[in-house]
């Protein structure tokens, strides 16, 4: 019988790569494409949404051309995607309108501050604090600004959507127009509780309704595709989630409590807490976490702004380490009985304290103070935000978290993953691939299409761990002093 794989692309923002999983869920080939950051001199941050699209096409080329396999044997297709990046284009003429507004560009502030007197609404319909971050304001933003935009709109020709929609729309020759629960969750516009786009949210943005692609199950059937004429035949797209979403999938959390922390420039950690809804007014979002076999699930979301860029600014700007790996090392020759502790707060803290005028800080160094041992706090400071969040998830959720499953370039530090571990009271799991987010939508299209067993496929991945071993006495002084430290950078 011919081996069969399952194809998937995950569109994040800095490129796009394409992954080859074989029958057996493992990762079989990859190839990966960068594309543009347009930033412009007022700082905003965007996206070619055609160059997007192109990049997409040529690393699924790539791929299966590196694999050696026939087109043939590709039996479907999933999409993770960089979230909150919004699309504008034209239906009729299936061009963009303006360039993709990218999620970490500010230039909605403005628009945001028009709906302050909402902000409470909006966050207990949608889960999520008003922001530029999210699409809404972008949309809006692009409404007011792009005339382009608001001509397709009157002529009933306006797309809006994330990077899947814009994706699903161009690959699929029906041209589906449509979103998963997932990335419709993200933008702002998105009744969680109703399972619907907000009829009074998206009047008060004024953004069409008609504009927004049908939401649906991200393990639908979103359109078939032969990838611009890539393979001979079609194949399904039936698996979409957003790039946080895929790597939650892709960690195996589909029960309520499990818990995963993706370490990058910043981290997302992300908490299934069920089927049922719950709102946090202590620092985290709410999101759905996907929609599958006819239900949804909802998520804890908290995201931190500087956990590995911590170490970059080590390296690059006070050039106390030469690469990320000394930090491990330089780490565990330190004094452990340092009571040095850093706050990261370059440009304010983020979840759970939102304390945007906080400034980063050294606390606790005294004269035996060295460079090993502002390492050490430096390194420790990510582990301490991440448990901050996973304590606020249990008390919030009042659900019991054993294990963390920890994803991300800096897992590979493991002074870091053993402190986490001591901190956090759970043990971390790291699996062997760092793929998580590509592989989560290449597992739920191939759950769809039948090629993986649900309950065996996630059993074929290995994994390391980490198991806390300090003493409790030692932890709670330990953590306590974070705390502090947090206090005084917030009171400063």
């Amino acid at each position: 019988m011919t081996e069969k794989y399952i194809l998937a692309v995950d569109q994040s923002t800095q490129g796009t790569k394409g992954l080859l999983f074989d029958s057996e869920g493992r990762l079989f080939c990859r190839a990966d494409r960068p594309h543009r950051q347009i930033i412009s001199e007022k700082g905003w941050v965007s996206h070619n949404l055609t160059e997007i699209l192109e990049n997409t096409l040529d690393v699924c080329a790539d791929v299966i051309k590196s694999a050696g396999i026939k087109k043939d044997q590709i039996a479907a297709f999933g999409i993770s995607n960089q979230r909150e990046t919004t699309a504008a284009w034209n239906i009729s003429t299936g061009l963009p309108v303006c360039d993709a507004i990218v999620w970490q560009c500010g230039r909605a502030a403005e628009v945001c501050r028009k709906h302050e007197d909402e902000a409470e609404s909006i966050r207990q319909k949608t889960g999520i604090t008003l922001s530029p971050f999210f699409p809404a304001s972008k949309m809006q933003w692009i409404m007011e600004n792009v005339p382009e935009a608001k001509e397709a709109a009157a002529n009933s020709e306006l797309a809006f959507g994330t990077i899947d929609s814009w994706l699903v729309w161009n690959l699929t020759n029906e041209h589906a127009f449509k979103t998963d629960y997932s990335n419709a969750s993200r933008t702002q516009l998105f009744n969680i509780c109703d399972l619907k786009w907000d009829e009074e949210i998206c009047r008060s943005f004024g953004i069409p309704a008609e504009c927004l692609a049908e939401v649906c199950m991200s393990d639908s059937i979103f359109g078939y595709t032969d990838l611009g004429g890539l393979l001979p035949h079609t194949i399904p797209i039936c698996g979409v989630l957003g790039d946080s979403h895929g790597a939650l999938f892709g960690q195996d959390c589909r029960q309520p409590g499990l818990i995963k922390a993706t370490y990058g420039t910043g981290s997302s950690v992300m908490m299934n807490i069920g089927k049922e809804m719950l709102i946090s007014d202590r620092g985290i979002v709410t999101s759905l976490a996907w929609g599958r076999k006819g239900q949804v699930e909802y998520v804890f979301e908290g995201n931190l702004n500087y956990t590995g860029a911590v170490i970059t600014w080590l390296k690059n700007d006070l050039q106390m380490i030469k690469s990320a790996a000394d930090t491990g090392s330089l780490a565990e020759e330190a004094n452990p009985e340092d009571g040095t502790y850093f706050i990261p707060a370059f440009t304010g803290l983020g979840a759970p304290y939102w304390k945007p005028d906080a400034t980063g800080m050294f606390t606790g160094i005294t004269r035996t103070t060295g460079r090993k041992e502002m390492v050490k706090a430096c390194v420790e400071c990510i582990a301490y935000q991440i448990t901050d969040l996973v304590e606020l998830m249990r008390e919030e959720s009042g659900l019991a978290i054993d294990e963390l499953r920890a994803d991300g370039g800096p897992t590979g530090n493991s002074y870091l993953m053993q402190f986490q571990s001591d901190m956090a009271r759970v043990s971390v799991r790291i699996p062997e691939i760092q793929e998580l987010s590509g592989m989560g939508a290449a597992y739920m299209a191939g759950i769809t299409a039948g090629l993986y067993d649900e309950e065996e496929v996630f059993t074929k991945i290995q994994h390391s761990s980490y198991s806390c071993g300090m003493p409790e006495e030692i932890r709670k002084e330990k953590y306590a002093g974070w705390k502090k430290a947090v206090e005084r950078a917030i009171s400063d």
